[in-house]
């Protein structure tokens, strides 16, 4: 039995098991690694099986391959809307919850809907169509993926704009990586099978780098095999097993700020654990007196938390060390992660002293602390 069929079975296993709709995810590197291909596929072959499925949404970009395998496959007619001087068409949310099938194919994950919407992205229609009880299987790039977005950034150089919180992957009952070698994904994309000719060249010249792509490639990799082990810490627990609460302490400061959340969020993903972004107000930064511009930075990173699925706490408390600590012990935090201070910033936050307090009082409760670079 080949493993396309193994993966199949075993999703039409979960689908018998609850009422509650189940999420599938095909993951990829880049575009034209064949997700899209792999889930009409798996449609067919439930077809075949007697399951109700049903195509809410596909991109085929054309692709000649996966044209061929829209066929058969009965589809939701999709929803018709005037935008900006164009006739556009989007998911039609509404007709999939109404018509109800037993499995819907929902393409493009990432995407952004049209203005007027029920919802601004895609992946919140998903959760959805979960929630009336229809299962999804659905496709994404790993470039999508909100917490890497700063990785991607310096693999490729390109800010991916249309992003997905990292908690509906981890909401996902399956996670699929469709892997391809660097060297049969450029021949793909020099056969015509991803792009038209025109675009080929350009591709090759900036996206599809044989660096970049064997760079995504093992972010994918990785991103699957966490997902695996994620389900394992939550499905085979341990007698000892200990529940694990991330602590993000940020600043005012913008970058630093954002790049505590973003690990902190990835650490929290890795462990399928909840975690909590703290801020420390000091007096001289009240609303009335903090720059209009660290206050915007500030509301920033809050809706950034909140998106990666954090709680935002934001405590009034001149002594930062303290407000940081009573946190910790008053709510039980395991773990707790700052960025990487500067030896005046110490002095001055903490004292030297303190430094060594603030540790000794994390190190008697067994409190790990992370410095983040």
């Amino acid at each position: 039995m080949n493993t396309s069929k193994k993966e199949t079975e075993y999703f039409l296993e979960l689908i018998q098991q609850s009422r509650k709709g189940k999420f599938k995810i095909y993951i990829g590197m880049s575009a034209g690694v064949g997700k899209t291909f792999r889930m009409l596929q798996e449609a067919h072959t439930l077809l075949r099986n007697g399951i109700d499925v049903k195509i809410g949404y596909i991109e085929t970009h054309e692709r000649e391959e996966t044209q061929a395998l829209v066929e058969g496959i009965p589809q939701i007619p999709r929803r018709s809307s005037f935008y900006k001087g164009k006739n556009i068409e989007e998911m039609d949310l509404q007709a999939i919850i109404n018509i109800h099938p037993e499995v819907v194919l929902v393409d493009e994950l990432a995407h952004s809907n049209i203005e007027g919407s029920k919802n601004k992205k895609r992946w919140q229609d998903v959760l959805e169509i979960l929630n009336n009880g229809i299962n999804v299987i659905s496709a994404m790039n790993i470039q999508h993926i909100e917490s890497l977005n700063e990785d991607v950034k310096k693999i490729t150089g390109i800010e991916v704009r249309e992003r997905i919180p990292d908690k509906i992957l981890a909401l996902a009952d399956e996670v699929v990586n469709i892997d391809l070698t660097t060297d049969e994904l450029l021949t793909r994309l020099k056969e015509g099978k991803i792009y038209k000719k025109e675009k080929i060249q350009t591709a090759l010249h900036h996206f599809f780098q044989s660096k970049h792509i064997l760079q995504l490639r093992e972010l994918a990799l990785k991103e699957v095999a966490t997902h695996v082990e994620r389900k394992v810490e939550t499905e085979v627990k341990t007698e000892n097993f200990k529940p694990i609460q991330f602590l993000a302490c940020i600043s005012s400061n913008e970058k630093t700020a954002r790049n505590i959340i973003r690990k902190t969020a990835r650490l929290a993903s890795y462990y399928n654990s909840p975690w909590t972004v703290l801020y420390i107000q000091k007096s001289a930064e009240n609303p009335e007196k903090i720059a209009l511009n660290k206050q915007r930075y500030l509301i920033n990173n809050f809706n950034l938390a909140h998106e990666l699925g954090a709680k935002v706490v934001r405590v009034k408390e001149n002594s930062i060390h303290k407000g940081i600590l009573d946190y910790v012990l008053k709510h039980n935090m395991t773990t707790v992660c700052i960025g990487k201070p500067r030896a005046h910033f110490l002095q001055r936050i903490f004292g030297y002293s303190w430094i060594y307090t603030f540790m000794n009082r994390l190190n008697e409760r067994q409190i790990d602390i992370i410095i983040l670079s």
